[in-house]
């Protein structure tokens, strides 16, 4: 990941939407400190805390992970992809492009066993999610209650609430989510 082209994607999108350091620290959770030495390509956020900056900007994590791009038809190969992976473990690969003024991302997320993801703040109103297992069993919790999915299940919820996802499993599970905002 470059660190540097990430910071000043995260600064640009926070100065054209208006939003000050500390406007976006009250939004996201994350201090000022930290915000700040992410846009000075210092440091390499998790996947949580892209997540939370994001929210916080009433974006995707695709939006400051690259650069928008236009085509009619877009292949994006494996190699391609944006993969985050967690100290956790964890990985998370946006399968979606980046177009302008289209706030979606696709996802495929792998989780290894008896792994918490953690919690994703709640999106901006409107916003909309949906979450099918491939395999492994995946629990989903939005607003403090539990969904237990199975492989071939499916779930949607609006977004605009808080959600987290756990595999409290002996087998990996890889999921896929499909996020719009606003």
């Amino acid at each position: 990941m470059d660190l540097v082209a990430l910071g000043e994607r995260l600064r640009t999108e926070r100065v054209r939407r208006g939003v000050t350091l500390e406007g976006l620290a009250a939004a996201s959770g994350v201090s000022r400190s930290m915000i700040s030495t992410i846009e000075r390509g210092l440091k390499a956020p998790t996947v949580i805390v892209l997540a939370r900056l994001a929210t916080g900007l009433g974006t995707t994590a695709a939006r400051l992970l690259d650069e928008s791009t236009r085509a009619k038809v877009m292949v994006i190969r494996h190699e391609q992809q944006r993969a985050l992976v967690d100290p956790g473990g964890w990985e998370r690969r946006i399968l979606s492009p980046n177009l302008p003024g289209v706030e979606f991302e696709f996802i495929r997320t792998s989780v290894p066993p008896h792994v918490v993801l953690g919690e994703f703040a709640a999106h901006a109103a409107g916003s909309r999610e949906y979450v099918a297992v491939e395999s492994g069993r995946l629990t989903v919790t939005v607003a403090g209650e539990d969904h237990l999915l199975e492989a071939g299940d499916s779930l949607y919820y609006d977004g605009d609430q808080v959600h987290s996802f756990a595999n409290h499993h002996d087998a990996a599970c890889v999921y896929y989510t499909a996020m719009e905002v606003p």
